[in-house]
């Protein structure tokens, strides 16, 4: 009987390391190289755990948005740092619960050890036991192939980031900063810039290009969304939700042409952010009606649209409609923005983070 039970429970124990080897090999998989978006329940916990760690120690150390800011800074960095050694600890007991379960002559310590030794190429621990032997060599081989993925992990973060920052950085030179809708609107018309149409279709479709690859590198990078930018006032994401109502009101209320070029940067602006959302497990209505309610009042349309007016733009006569049709393209952004901005706390920004959903998904995916 004896035996049978010792069979029964080394097997377990191999299934049961074997499992934590795969889990992290998935891991790494689905995290730095599955071209799309994917859940991951290592990095998922990493990523939660650091974050709630993060969020206790602002409550108790940050009193304004500049040190909850200089606090989160380092967030997305830690994960990053901590991500492979949480997968090369899965792997290292995996691999120890299995040698223990191959080797009857091995007590925990002796495996631990042994698949750490392993694990790290140290070699101060060996065996003389062949199918040991091939696993302690197929374990070292799987960690220089998780180091390696990390290694060239990184520049192509960090490229995606370049190319995201430039953009968020253009942008504070047309919508201010913080940016705004309404100040980029009458920067454009000031500088002649609102009526030139090739340079105004140029403009836009650099928007949108920058949105797709928002979208892109955001669910198959989905740890760029928590680097925040080097410039505590900015944010891509309150870049997108400025580029967005830009957009939408350029659409619904300025009396200028080829209006398409709008339409066409809020459509990919908010396919991109509940692409991002859907990676998060954020909900939002996909088909939402026109008349939907927004976080927008109406009178703070109204004042946008006196604002305009007052400074020479040319606005449409029909205020309603205007507003119907303003209402009717943040419809289809106005959730996932506000949501974003909760998650990644973003700064200051009219109509974006300014009334935001304190919100942290129950099954967020980072």
């Amino acid at each position: 009987m004896r035996p049978i039970v010792d069979f029964c429970l080394h097997t377990l124990v191999f299934l049961a390391g074997f499992s934590l080897v795969i889990m992290a090999v998935m891991s790494a998989i689905r995290t730095l190289i599955l071209p799309r978006s994917s859940p991951s329940f290592i990095t998922s916990f990493v990523f939660r755990s650091i974050r709630y760690c993060f969020n206790f120690y602002i409550k108790k150390r940050a009193d304004t948005y500049e040190e909850r800011d200089q606090i989160m800074a380092f967030y997305a960095p830690i994960a990053v740092f901590v991500l492979p050694l949480a997968w090369l600890i899965f792997v290292m007991f995996g691999y120890a619960g299995m040698m223990w379960a191959v080797d009857p002559n091995l007590n925990i310590h002796d495996a631990i050890t042994l698949s750490g030794s392993s694990l790290m190429t140290l070699g101060f621990r060996f065996e003389d036991n062949f199918l040991l032997i091939i696993m302690a060599f197929s374990e070292a081989a799987l960690g220089m192939m998780l180091v390696a993925l990390v290694i060239g992990y990184l520049p192509t973060m960090y490229g995606a980031f370049s190319r995201r920052e430039a953009a968020v950085n253009r942008l504070e030179v047309r919508a201010g900063s913080p940016p705004s809708s309404v100040e980029m609107i009458l920067r454009l018309h000031r500088i002649g810039f609102l009526y030139q149409e090739a340079d105004m279709f140029t403009m836009w479709q650099e928007w949108e290009m920058w949105f797709y690859e928002v979208e892109e590198s955001h669910t198959t990078l989905a740890m760029l969304n928590f680097f925040r930018s080097p410039k505590p006032g900015n944010s891509w994401l309150t870049a997108a939700g400025t580029v967005l109502d830009c957009a939408a009101i350029l659409t619904s209320t300025v009396d200028i042409p080829n209006k398409f070029t709008f339409q066409l940067t809020i459509r990919a602006g908010y396919i991109a952010l509940r692409s991002i959302s859907d990676f998060f497990r954020l909900k939002y209505d996909a088909d939402p009606s026109p008349d939907a309610p927004i976080s927008i009042e109406r009178e703070e349309f109204d004042e946008v649209y006196d604002r305009l007016m007052a400074s020479g733009i040319a606005v449409l006569e029909d205020r309603d409609r205007c507003w119907r049709d303003y209402a009717g393209w943040r419809v289809n952004y106005d959730t996932v923005l506000l949501q974003l901005a909760a998650l990644l706390m973003a700064p200051y920004s009219p109509w974006v983070s300014d009334r935001g959903l304190q919100v942290y998904p129950r099954n967020a995916n980072q």
